[in-house]
C-alpha cells in the first residue's frame, strides 16, 4: 500500500478521512500548528515532514500547494499529480459557502484515489505523438496525410510572437488530424505548394481552434487562408462552464486530458532562460524559444484540442438549446469580433497629445490648490512630514481623525473606513477637501490608464486595434480586453471619448438600445398592460409613473408635476429586475430627486407598480421560485445560467444567486438582440462593399465609423437588424434604438470642454 501525507494550511475541524472515505490511510500534517492565525505566512510555517518518506502527498487548498510547488492555483491543478507525488486539492471547508464546487471536489476526490490506488496509468509524451517539421517536403507530405485522412475534422493552433496580427508574425503553426498525433510545423518551411495544401485542408475538413477569433485573425492576415467551417473549444466550454476563467487550454487539458501540464518543460525552460539572462517576465518574446524547446508543447496544443473537441461537442449536441447558442450566436459572433477587431478604434492622435497636456496642466493645479488648503497645511505641521493623497493611512487619518468627517460606514478587507472613490463622492458632501482628493485621482487615471498608454499603441493607421470577449461574462454581454478596455472608458469626462474622432468626412454613429431590460422582461412575462406602456410611443418613464400612481394630468406634464413619482417609478423599474427592495429604491429616489423619500414610501411605490403590472410581479415570483428548485435557468435564446449557490446555507449568498438568475434571463436576452443586430450589419456591410466600420460594442452600444454619404443607409438598416423580430418583439414596438452621430464619441463634449481649442 502506498505511504500517504496530507497536508492542510493549519489545524482544522475538516475530518479528511470522513471527506476521502476511508479510501486510503495518511499522515496528516499542518504548514502551521497555529489556528488562531488568519493568514498564514511562509514564516509562520513550522511543518517537520521528510517529503522522501512517502509516494504521495495531498496537499489541501493554494497554500499548501504553493509551499511546495511553484504553482498557484489550486482550483486548476485539483485532482491532478505534480511534481511526481504531488495531489493538489480544493479544501472541502469551501463547500458550505460555495456549493458550486461540489463537482470540482468529487471528481478530485476521485481521481486522488485512483492515483494512490495505481489505478491512472502515466502517459509518456514523446516524438511518437508530438514532433516538429523543419522540412518542406515532410510538411507537404504531413499535410496531404491530413487531407487524405477519414476524419471529417482536424486540429489547428497557431504560434505567435504577438498578441495581435499587425503587432507580431507567426512562428509555426500545430496540426493534429487524428488526436493521436500532433505536428509543429515552421513558417520558415512553407512555400506555395504548402499554402496550396492548407487550403485545400481547410476547405475540406471542419477546422477547430481553441479561441478561433485569435487564431483566424493571424492566419488570415498573414496569409490569407479561407476558412469556410470552423469550431472552438473554447467557446464549446464556456457553454458547458459559463463562469469566468478556467477556459484556458491548459486548464481544459489537465482536466480532461490524459496529458496533464505537457507545457511545463518549456515554462521552466523560459524560467531559466529569464533568470540566467536577467530578463523580466513582461520583456521576454516566444521567438526566442527554440524550435527543439517549443515543438512538443506547440504540438501537444493541438492533440488536446483534438480531444477537447470530442468530449465537448456531443455534449453540446444533446443540448438543442446550448448548440442554438453556439452555432446561431457565438459562431458568427466569432466571425464578427475577428472583423471588428480588425477594423479598429479610430483615435485622433493630436486630440490625444493635446488631452494629454491639458489634463497633466488640470492634475498639477488640483495639486497646487490641494496643498495650499489651510487644513491641509495644518494637517502637515500636525504631522511633521507632507501629505501624500495615495496614502491611505494618511487620508484615513486626514478626513476621519484630523477634520472630523463621518465614516460612510463602507469598510475595506481588514475592517478599516473606506477612501474609496464612492466614499470620496460621499465625503464630498460634508467637505471639500474629499471632493479636491477624488478630482486630482480621476484626473490622475484618466491620463495614466488611457491618454499615456494609448499612444503608444496606436497602429500606422491612428487605430487601436483592441480585444472583445464572447466569453467573458455570465450573461453572455461581450467583454472587452487587451491595449485598452472599451467597456470602461471614463463616463464623467470626455476627454477620452473625444479622442475617438472619425476621418474627415465621416462620423462616428452610436446606436443605443434604450429601456431594453425592460422591454424583455414585459415580453417573457406576457405582461400586456407593461407592453401597452410601450405601444403608447409617449416618454416611457413618464407613461409608467402616469399609469402605476393614475395621477390626474396628461403623460406630458408628469415631468413637470409629479417628478418624484416619475422618480420613484423609474427607480422601481431599473431596479426590479436586481431585486431592489424598498431600502434600495429609498435610497435611490432620495439621490436622484435630492428630496428625501422614505422606506414606507418605496414600498407603498413597489405595491402599487405590481398592482399595475401583475403580470411581470408573477412571472418574477414564478422565475425566482424555478431557481430556486433547480439551480440553473435558460434565457430565452438557449444561454444556460448555472446557480449552484441557491443551496448555500447563507440567506445573503442564496438571495444573491436567485437575483443573479433572474437578472441574467433578461440582460442576456437584451445583450443577444445587440448582438445578433451587429452580427446581421456586419455581415450586410461585407456584402454591400459599404465603407461603414463598426469598431465596438460597448454595453448596449454598437459604434461605427461612417462615411456621410452612408449615415442614412446605415441607420436604417442596423435599426432594421436590431428590432428584427427574433420572438421577443411587441408588435407595433420594436425595441428602442437611439442614435446619435456626431464628429467624435463624446458628440461635441470634447470641444466644449476645451472651447473649441482643437
Amino acid at each position: 500500500m502506498a505511504k500517504v501525507a496530507l497536508v492542510e494550511t493549519k489545524p482544522s475541524r475538516t475530518d479528511f478521512r470522513r471527506e476521502f472515505e476511508g479510501a486510503f490511510e495518511f499522515d496528516q500534517y499542518q504548514l502551521c500548528s497555529d489556528p488562531g492565525i488568519k493568514k498564514v505566512l511562509k514564516r509562520d510555517c513550522d511543518i517537520d515532514i521528510d517529503t522522501n518518506v512517502y509516494d504521495w502527498i495531498v496537499l489541501v487548498g493554494s497554500d499548501a500547494l504553493k509551499y511546495f510547488t511553484k504553482i498557484n492555483s489550486v482550483t486548476e491543478y485539483s485532482g491532478k499529480k505534480v511534481e511526481e507525488k504531488f495531489l493538489p486539492v480544493i479544501n472541502p471547508a469551501m463547500l458550505k459557502f460555495k456549493p458550486e464546487a461540489r463537482k470540482t471536489w468529487d471528481d478530485s476526490k476521485d481521481s486522488i484515489i485512483k492515483y494512490i490506488k495505481g489505478e491512472i496509468e502515466e502517459v509518456v509524451i514523446d516524438s511518437s505523438i508530438a514532433f516538429g517539421i523543419e522540412d518542406t517536403e515532410e510538411c507537404n507530405n504531413f499535410i496531404q496525410k491530413a487531407i487524405d485522412y477519414d476524419c471529417e475534422y482536424i486540429a489547428l493552433d497557431s504560434e505567435t510572437t504577438g498578441l495581435y496580427p499587425r503587432d507580431g508574425y507567426m512562428l509555426g503553426a500545430s496540426l493534429s488530424y487524428d488526436g493521436k498525433h500532433g505536428a509543429y510545423i515552421t513558417t520558415e518551411v512553407f512555400d506555395d505548394t504548402t499554402e496550396k495544401l492548407l487550403q485545400e485542408l481547410f476547405n475540406k475538413k471542419i477546422v477547430v481552434f481553441h479561441n478561433a477569433k485569435f487564431d483566424l485573425a493571424f492566419f488570415e492576415y498573414h496569409f490569407n487562408f479561407k476558412f469556410p467551417r470552423f469550431e472552438d473549444t473554447m467557446l464549446l466550454h464556456y457553454l458547458i462552464d459559463e463562469n469566468p476563467g478556467g477556459h484556458g487550454l491548459k486548464q481544459l487539458s489537465i482536466k480532461f486530458t490524459p496529458y496533464g501540464d505537457y507545457e511545463k518543460p518549456m515554462y521552466d525552460w523560459m524560467d531559466q532562460y529569464r533568470k540566467e539572462h536577467g530578463i523580466l517576465k513582461g520583456d521576454f518574446q516566444w521567438s526566442w524559444i527554440p524550435f527543439d524547446v517549443m515543438k512538443t508543447y506547440a504540438a501537444m496544443d493541438a492533440v488536446c484540442t483534438f480531444l477537447i473537441y470530442e468530449k465537448f461537442y456531443p455534449a453540446i449536441h444533446k443540448n438543442k438549446k446550448l448548440l442554438s447558442v453556439y452555432e446561431n450566436i457565438l459562431l458568427p459572433g466569432t466571425r464578427f469580433l475577428v472583423d471588428t477587431q480588425d477594423n479598429g478604434v479610430p483615435f485622433n492622435r493630436t486630440r490625444l497629445l493635446f488631452g494629454q497636456e491639458q489634463m497633466q496642466n488640470d492634475i498639477d493645479e488640483a495639486i497646487s490648490a490641494l496643498y495650499t488648503n489651510d487644513r491641509i497645511r495644518k494637517f502637515e505641521e500636525l504631522n511633521g512630514k507632507p501629505f501624500n493623497p495615495n496614502s491611505t493611512v494618511q487620508l484615513r487619518s486626514l478626513l476621519f481623525d484630523f477634520l472630523g468627517l463621518n465614516p460612510t460606514g463602507k469598510k475595506t478587507g481588514t475592517g478599516a473606513d473606506s477612501t474609496d472613490a464612492e466614499v470620496l463622492k460621499e465625503l464630498s458632501l460634508q467637505s471639500d477637501v474629499p471632493k479636491r482628493i477624488l478630482d486630482i485621482r480621476q484626473k490622475s487615471k484618466i491620463k495614466n490608464t488611457y491618454l499615456d498608454k494609448i499612444i503608444p499603441q496606436l497602429d500606422r493607421d491612428s487605430r487601436l486595434r483592441t480585444g472583445f470577449n464572447l466569453h467573458g461574462t455570465t450573461s453572455g454581454r461581450l467583454s472587452s480586453s487587451g491595449k485598452l478596455n472599451m467597456q470602461q472608458l471614463p463616463r464623467d469626462n470626455p476627454t477620452v471619448k473625444g479622442c475617438i474622432k472619425a476621418a474627415p468626412g465621416h462620423k462616428i454613429v452610436a446606436m443605443d438600445l434604450t429601456t431594453a431590460e425592460v422591454y424583455v422582461a414585459a415580453v417573457l412575462a406576457e405582461d400586456e398592460a407593461l407592453m401597452d406602456v410601450f405601444r403608447s410611443g409617449g416618454n416611457f418613464h413618464s407613461t409608467i409613473a402616469h399609469k402605476v400612481f393614475r395621477l390626474p394630468c396628461e403623460v406630458e406634464e408628469v415631468a413637470e408635476l409629479y417628478s418624484d413619482r416619475r422618480q420613484a417609478a423609474k427607480a422601481v423599474t431599473f431596479g426590479i429586475m436586481y431585486g431592489a427592495g424598498p431600502a434600495k429604491i429609498s435610497e435611490q429616489v432620495t439621490k436622484d430627486s435630492g428630496k428625501y423619500f422614505s422606506r414606507q414610501e418605496a414600498q407603498e411605490v413597489i405595491t402599487e407598480y405590481f398592482e399595475a403590472f401583475h403580470k411581470l410581479k408573477a412571472w418574477i415570483e414564478d422565475r425566482q421560485k424555478f431557481i430556486e428548485q433547480n439551480g440553473f435557468v435558460y434565457s430565452y435564446f438557449g444561454r444556460k445560467r448555472r446557480l449552484p449557490n441557491v443551496e448555500s446555507s447563507d440567506k445573503g449568498i442564496k438571495s444573491h444567486s436567485i437575483r443573479s438568475g433572474l437578472n441574467f434571463l433578461v440582460q442576456s436576452t437584451a445583450s443577444d438582440i445587440n448582438l445578433l443586430g451587429a452580427i446581421d450589419m456586419g455581415d450586410f456591410i461585407k456584402s454591400q462593399k459599404l465603407n461603414s466600420r463598426i469598431f465596438a460594442l460597448v454595453h448596449d452600444s454598437i459604434l461605427a465609423e461612417v462615411p456621410e454619404k452612408e449615415i442614412k443607409f446605415y441607420c436604417q438598416m442596423l435599426q432594421k437588424f436590431v428590432q428584427k423580430d427574433r420572438g421577443v418583439y411587441i408588435p407595433g414596438a420594436p425595441i428602442g434604438c437611439d442614435f446619435e452621430i456626431g464628429e467624435d464619441y463624446s458628440m461635441g463634449k470634447f470641444t466644449k470642454l476645451y472651447d473649441n481649442t482643437i
